[in-house]
Order: C-alpha cells, then structure tokens, then sequence
C-alpha cells in the first residue's frame, strides 16, 4: 500500500534518472556549506593541551522576544599549551582528538582600540603642539 501511494520520499525522488533533462547532472554532486566559526574566550587551562573555551552568543527569547546571552563551553586542542586564561580564541572544527575534543585553538590578533586614530587625519593643533618642541631645540 505504501509503494503503490502516488507520494514518493525524496531519496526515490534523488535517485530516478533525470528524463528529458538537456544536460547529464554529474555523479557526485556534494553539498556546500560554510564551516562554522567559532570564538570565545579561554576560562579553563587545567588539563594538559587541552583549553576550555567559553562561547557567547545571543539568541531570541522564544516567548518574549528579547535576546539574551546563551553560553556554551567547548574544549578544544591546544598542543603546546599556549594559552592561558582571559585569551581571546578562535575554533576551527578539526577531526575528533577525543571524546569531547573536536576543535583547534587557534590565536586571534588582538584587538587594536587605536585604529580609529590611525584612520583619522591629525588634527592642525595636534601638528601645532608636535612642531612646538621641536622648534624649541
């Protein structure tokens, strides 16, 4: 009763040959999908190149709507034991090194609060106040 049904799954829907189709669709068509990036902050360093590594995100509230912080704490490889406890992280998805170990611990630079400045030109009295002291020599 269930194959006679003019319902098909999609795995039979995949698998019939494309009839009438102008262009053959290659064999092994694979999937394209973004790997899923992660950074957080490093709160664990106990166990040796492992580092525990706390994830923040927001996410909506599923009755009020609101965005509240969802945290998540993975453990990741840290081979030579370089971080320590405050670093900023970056997860890369790796093969499985153990049970719970599924991802890299790779630096991330830090950040520069100084850009804005950099960007900006110099301000007249800023220049002013630099050729003062040397005018002075």
């Amino acid at each position: 009763m269930l194959l006679s049904s003019s319902f098909a799954s999609p795995l039979q829907l995949h698998l019939t040959p494309n009839v009438g189709a102008s262009a053959p669709r290659p064999a092994l068509m694979g999937r394209i999908s973004a790997m899923k990036q992660l950074t957080g902050r490093v709160v664990t360093t106990k166990a040796n190149k492992t580092v525990g590594v706390e994830v923040v995100r927001l996410a909506p509230h599923p009755k009020y709507h609101r965005r509240e912080r969802i945290k998540k704490k993975y453990q990741a490889h840290d081979p030579e034991n370089q971080f320590k406890v405050g670093d900023v992280v970056e997860l890369v998805a790796s093969r499985p090194i153990s049970k719970t170990k599924h991802f890299l611990a790779v630096p991330v630079p830090p950040r520069d609060t100084r850009r804005k400045a950099q960007l900006l030109p110099p301000l007249q009295s800023d220049e002013e106040e630099a050729a003062a002291p040397l005018s002075a020599q």
